[in-house]
């Protein structure tokens, strides 16, 4: 179903359109930058061109705008994800390498300092007094770990990895990897520093 786009009026003349989907990400950019307790409705709107009631017409409160942007961050990303880890076509090693790669330019994709991962940079602290922010991390976490496992376990059918591997335990190897290469870029690690740790682990988790 298309998104329908809220008008709002400024004086007079013919009310302006708001498409939703850009004002979400506004709105992520926002929570990206500051975190959720540092975002504020007023920034948020004035981010994404609208006024707080029409902002709260469109997505609730804060709290609930917050975890629009964390879906949709995940789908994002997971898409990027998917990609690397289904192309059967591809060697194991050079899957998880577009794997990371794929995460590294989200993760470098802001102008200036880097961003590293929306979630773990924003969701984990809020996780910890939040249920629901905590609930949706951990389910988005697990199924990282589970689309991780299931490519690990292609590649030890194919003979590219020790059939006594636990591919369980590399999953959730690998992804912490991630999420270390993600902390790692918003503390001020190069692009070109962190490719080579995730080259470096790859190779260690392939067996080189």
């Amino acid at each position: 179903m298309a998104q329908k786009k809220i008008t709002e009026g400024k004086g007079r003349g013919r009310p302006r359109a708001y498409d939703p989907q850009t004002a979400l990400q506004q709105a992520l950019g926002v929570f990206w930058s500051t975190g959720y307790s540092g975002a504020s409705l007023d920034s948020i709107a004035t981010a994404a061109g609208m006024n707080r009631p029409s902002l709260y017409a469109a997505f609730g409160d804060k709290h609930a705008l917050y975890i629009k942007a964390l879906e949709q961050y995940w789908e994002f990303a997971a898409a990027a994800m998917h990609e690397a880890l289904t192309d059967t076509t591809l060697p194991l090693r050079d899957a998880l390498m577009r794997f990371y790669e794929g995460q590294l330019s989200i993760y470098f994709s802001g102008d200036g300092q880097p961003r590293g991962c929306f979630a773990i940079g924003t969701a984990t602290t809020e996780a910890v007094e939040d249920a629901e922010i905590r609930e949706v991390l951990s389910e988005r976490l697990s199924r990282l770990d589970a689309d991780l496992e299931t490519r690990l376990r292609t590649a030890i059918d194919s003979g590219e990895l020790k059939a006594d591997v636990d591919a369980a335990a590399l999953a959730v190897l690998a992804s912490s990897l991630l999420h270390s290469i993600s902390i790692r870029a918003r503390a001020g690690k190069s692009r070109e520093e962190l490719t080579e740790l995730a080259r470096n682990a790859v190779g260690v988790m392939c067996g080189a």
